[in-house]
């Protein structure tokens, strides 16, 4: 079978060398768009060019273990998708997470402006991955524009860092973008109190102690959430750390009425939401 692909023009195999670095991965349709042919892709499979790692989804073979960092990389350069690790996973890569598991997080957390995340995802071993679309808490930061930036200069370049995102090398050579600190916080706190706890996200902020006021400011005024905008004022405010008062607040609208977000809970006038009696116990 070897023979077989040999027989294959060299520029062909060259190709894909170059086109699919070691450690990343494409799926079917890519390879496809790229000129290789779902019979291509088999003897390549067989002949040990190409790694299958699940139904449609191939990488170089490599020694190397395979990481979920590789399938974000993946998706935010060959395959296009605008997406960037967000909420709860950013906060943790970036050293805002007490106790982060030895093992990594156990679900990744990936805002977008597309649809949903391709279904092979959902098959591959590791962590799992939960979509969430950008547009609800930020209309008018499109990630779309900020990554097609990063794919136009190129992925090994890295990214400038912005109010919204902010790439990082971690343990995968190629690095991932992620959302900054002061938008993963806002990201996060869309989630209670349904899928995170009152208490983990207060543990959270009472480490954030370096916060920018002017970034944390801006995007402060472009999120849409009523909810997410009063519960960090509460949490910052509680917590008193210095860049508290140096916020802007003259863009952020908190709505009008009360907001009831536990039932059994204290009413906080300051910022008309129902709390937890206890945050430490919720």
């Amino acid at each position: 079978m070897m023979s077989t692909i040999m027989r294959q023009p060299p520029r062909k195999l060259n190709r894909l060398q170059h086109l699919l670095p070691d450690g990343l991965l494409v799926d079917a349709r890519w390879l496809t768009a790229q000129g290789y042919s779902r019979q291509l892709r088999s003897r390549y499979v067989e002949g040990g060019w190409l790694e299958r790692l699940g139904r449609g989804l191939f990488r170089r073979p490599s020694t190397s273990p395979f990481h979920w960092q590789q399938v974000v990389a993946s998706l935010q350069t060959l395959l296009g998708r605008n997406v960037v690790v967000g909420g709860r996973t950013a906060l943790e890569l970036q050293g805002y997470v007490h106790y982060p598991s030895p093992d990594g997080p156990s679900a990744v957390y990936l805002h977008g402006d597309d649809g949903p995340l391709p279904g092979w995802m959902r098959t591959l071993d590791g962590p799992r991955f939960v979509h969430r679309n950008t547009r609800r808490l930020f209309p008018s930061r499109p990630i779309a524009q900020a990554m097609d930036a990063y794919r136009e200069a190129g992925p090994g370049n890295g990214l400038t860092p912005s109010d919204d995102l902010a790439w990082r090398r971690l343990d995968f050579p190629w690095g991932v973008v992620m959302s900054t600190p002061e938008r993963a916080v806002l990201e996060l706190l869309d989630e209670l109190p349904s899928r995170e706890s009152f208490h983990e996200a207060d543990m959270l902020m009472a480490g954030m102690v370096k916060l920018r006021p002017g970034r944390m400011s801006r995007l402060l005024s472009d999120c849409r959430s009523v909810k997410v905008k009063r519960l960090f004022l509460w949490f910052a405010d509680r917590h008193g750390h210095q860049w508290f008062g140096r916020l802007d607040f003259g863009g952020v609208d908190l709505g009008h009425g009360k907001r009831m977000l536990v039932r059994g809970g204290k009413f906080d006038s300051k910022y008309r939401i129902t709390v937890p009696e206890d945050v430490d116990a919720a």
